[in-house]
């Protein structure tokens, strides 16, 4: 005889669906010291961002980074900060309305498309609870970094399966790594200058800056700077540019150690002294405007360039949800779940609802209570 057992987790009667989770870095709760505090806390403890051995590191964070650093960095906030909130925050949730409209009018069968924080807020773990709740039997994991990198995409799958150590049950999941090189990408990247350009002419030279990382991190294997490398190099034939016409950086440096070169705000003080007439930076390894672009690149980069004797400085914005970027997302989307229920011909809600309710009897018939 089976035995009765309560069911408080799991529904009988819910209809499957395909679960989307966005993840990107995170942006503190708000433009205060106290909340760049917490966001820098979580974010510089990560062992995939920071490698230091913990003992040493702690006394350098908590002693020094924490009680320094947060009072310039919320100053830095206020200055990109909008009504509606952080600009990282905002146009992640942007992209999501876009993708969700998108594939509800594409699929049909449910799609639930959620977002996650690897710090801060809406965290990766309350976005995965929300798609456990909505019964995603089938989870597609995009992290929002075009190039891969240990302290960005993999830092996600950390979460992502920090996470689900804490669930006794597992959907299937597919994870992308990258694509830094997909066609889709390039295309809307190229796009994306070009109507820049058709609208504000053409500059002498284009940059090419991505998020700097250590430089220790080629050593050991890591793709980011590769993929970097790629992305500008694909983008810039695509657009017909010469040599002399790009150039590849990296930026946002912390700490003392070697990172990747060459350094942005170098190279711009360099072309500034040579007196280069104008030049427009892109960020093709952000896909969403946040502190990094907006503040960094688009003002004090500019600062570099200018004062240093050069002319025209123009920052050309990201993807964002632009319906070119949500677009290629929707193709990439597709491509890795083109054999699930998402897009069945045959699913229909009717039907679906007739299998959950059958469903619900005979585990009813069997011992469950729901």
């Amino acid at each position: 005889m089976v035995s009765k057992r309560k069911q408080t987790k799991f529904k009988h009667n819910s209809i499957p669906s395909t679960g989307i989770l966005l993840t990107n870095l995170g942006t503190p709760d708000a433009p205060t010291k106290e909340a760049v505090r917490k966001y820098l806390g979580e974010f510089l403890w990560d062992r995939r961002v920071v490698k230091i051995p913990r003992p040493i590191w702690w006394l350098i964070l908590n002693g020094i980074i924490l009680t320094t650093r947060p009072a310039k960095s919320a100053e830095a906030y206020k200055t990109v900060w909008t009504d509606a909130g952080s600009p990282l925050l905002v146009n992640s949730q942007l992209q999501q309305l876009a993708i969700q409209e998108r594939l509800n009018e594409l699929c049909t069968a449910p799609a639930n498309i959620a977002l996650g924080m690897r710090y801060g807020n809406p965290s990766i773990e309350s976005a995965i609870k929300q798609l456990k709740d909505a019964n995603v039997q089938n989870l597609l994991i995009l992290p929002m970094y075009p190039q891969h990198s240990s302290a960005t995409t993999a830092s996600s799958f950390d979460a992502v399966a920090n996470s689900m150590k804490k669930s006794e049950w597992v959907p299937n999941i597919r994870f992308v790594s990258s694509y830094h090189d997909h066609p889709a990408y390039i295309n809307a990247l190229v796009k994306q200058i070009s109507n820049f350009w058709s609208k504000n002419g053409k500059p002498k030279k284009l940059l090419f800056s991505f998020h700097g990382m250590p430089a220790k991190t080629l050593d050991d294997g890591d793709p980011y700077h590769c993929h970097c490398h790629k992305t500008a190099r694909l983008v810039a034939e695509a657009l017909e540019l010469q040599t002399d016409e790009w150039i590849i950086a990296f930026q946002s440096r912390f700490g003392k150690a070697e990172w990747l070169k060459p350094y942005a705000n170098k190279i711009l003080t360099e072309l500034g002294k040579s007196g280069l007439e104008s030049i427009d930076v892109v960020c093709p390894g952000f896909s969403a405007d946040c502190l990094e672009t907006l503040e960094e690149m688009a003002v004090e980069n500019k600062e570099y360039f200018q004062s240093a004797g050069g002319g025209d400085y123009r920052y050309i914005p990201a993807l964002n949800a632009e319906e070119v970027h949500i677009q290629a997302l929707v193709e990439m989307i597709k491509q890795q779940t083109t054999d699930w229920p998402l897009w069945d011909e045959t699913w229909s809600q009717e039907t679906a609802e007739i299998a959950a309710k059958l469903s619900e009897q005979l585990a009813i018939a069997k011992g469950a209570t729901n």
